[in-house]
């Protein structure tokens, strides 16, 4: 594979991109800051194909768009990440889009035994025998000029992603596992985890209370701080933490000067700007109408004491299935399903459609219906089925 210097010029990264647009995939990595801000700040972008690599420096006086466009609008072109959530928050933030199509090989070694979220170094080591150069892992990526063991760090993540990928690939196709992943892609191709309106920040946190006039000051306050937190270019508990967040909308200030008195804001609150806006969103703040409130029971049923227990032994199946088949527990099914399984849910349930119904669903089923159990035999915990009737797949 070739290696290319870093390339920091408009019509090499053109060049470069027109070479990557032949290909079936190109992997993808990003280095950023944001220990200190917001947004995060890009300050290298790193892609190869199976036959070359190169890292490019946005920090240059260097046109991205090419190398943009191949992301969100290449559909022919398959985009590789590990663990790629803000590699992808990156390039929505730039771009308005996310990556498509998109693969994430952390995700796909869920399918192939590696556990569940395993890290980059450790599955290039897992599939590739050796380890990765790691001294380059707290580097002040903003600062320039970077050196060649920076960069040949840098972009060895993509070298290696771009060998691994077409591996994992023959392994999902000769499991039989490829399709599994399509739910997951989806998933990761939804911007809302990192691309939402101000107005729906108080979502994200911890609610204090119930209390209509509490949760429409939080929704007032939240909305505040992201504001200023995306207005400034400063993490949100730089503006204020959740903490101290909370303990406003719970006991909220009569007047500007009362700032002063809350513990985690500054004596400067009482008169500055920032703390003037704090005071409107509270004097504007409205009591959430009904429709806005949240689900004061989860959606699902709650557990019985004996349902808990059930719940339980499905978790127990759960783990000797991930087991057995070497997938990734967390792949095959979540918490929230099993305790719905097992409080007398039976629609839309993701265990009990598709690859997940044939792999643990049906047995889940089974033993949430009396029809399987466990046994001990030779000193081994094994599945014993009780009756055998046979089980139709349920729709979702």
């Amino acid at each position: 594979m070739k290696i290319h210097p870093l390339i920091t010029k408009s019509e090499e990264l053109a060049a470069l991109v027109d070479r990557l647009s032949q290909h079936d995939f190109v992997a993808v990595d990003t280095e950023f800051m944001r220990e200190n801000t917001y947004w995060p700040d890009l300050c290298l972008i790193q892609v190869a194909s199976i036959d070359e690599a190169a890292a490019i420096d946005p920090k240059a006086d260097i046109n991205l768009a090419p190398l943009l466009s191949l992301f969100i609008n290449n559909a022919d072109v398959l985009k590789v990440f590990h663990a790629g959530g803000q590699d992808l928050e990156i390039i929505h933030n730039l771009t308005g889009k996310m990556p498509l199509p998109l693969f994430d090989t952390q995700v796909a070694a869920m399918a192939l035994g590696h556990g569940e979220q395993i890290g980059y170094s450790n599955l290039i080591e897992s599939l590739l025998g050796h380890s990765l150069d790691k001294g380059a892992r707290f580097t002040d990526w903003s600062r320039r000029p970077l050196d060649k063991r920076q960069i040949d760090y840098a972009i060895a993540d993509v070298t290696h992603l771009a060998t691994v990928f077409p591996r994992m690939v023959d392994k999902l196709r000769k499991t039989g596992r490829g399709a599994w992943l399509d739910e997951e892609m989806e998933r990761l191709a939804d911007s809302s985890s990192f691309a939402f309106a101000p107005e729906d920040a108080w979502k994200r946190l911890k609610l204090p209370s119930r209390n209509p006039a509490v949760l429409g000051r939080l929704k007032a306050v939240a909305a505040w701080r992201e504001t200023e937190a995306r207005s400034k270019n400063l993490p949100r508990g730089r503006i204020v933490k959740d903490d101290t967040l909370s303990e406003i909308v719970l006991h909220p200030p009569k007047t500007q000067d009362d700032l002063a008195r809350i513990r985690g804001l500054s004596a400067g609150w009482k008169s500055n700007d920032i703390g003037a806006r704090l005071i409107a969103a509270i004097e504007g703040a409205k009591p959430l109408e009904g429709h806005e409130l949240p689900d004061r029971e989860p959606r699902r049923p709650g557990l019985t004491k004996d349902a808990a227990l059930v719940s339980d032994l499905l978790k127990l199946l759960l783990k000797i299935r991930a087991k057995e088949t070497g997938v990734a527990a967390r792949l095959i099914a979540r918490s929230d399903d099993l305790e719905a399984l097992a409080a007398g849910v039976r629609k839309n349930l993701n265990i009990l459609s598709g690859w997940r119904f044939e792999e643990f669903g049906r047995d889940a089923l089974d033993l949430v219906e009396g029809r399987l159990g466990f046994a001990i035999e030779q000193g081994k915990l094994k599945m014993s089925r009780l009756a055998d009737q046979p089980q139709e797949k349920i729709d979702a």
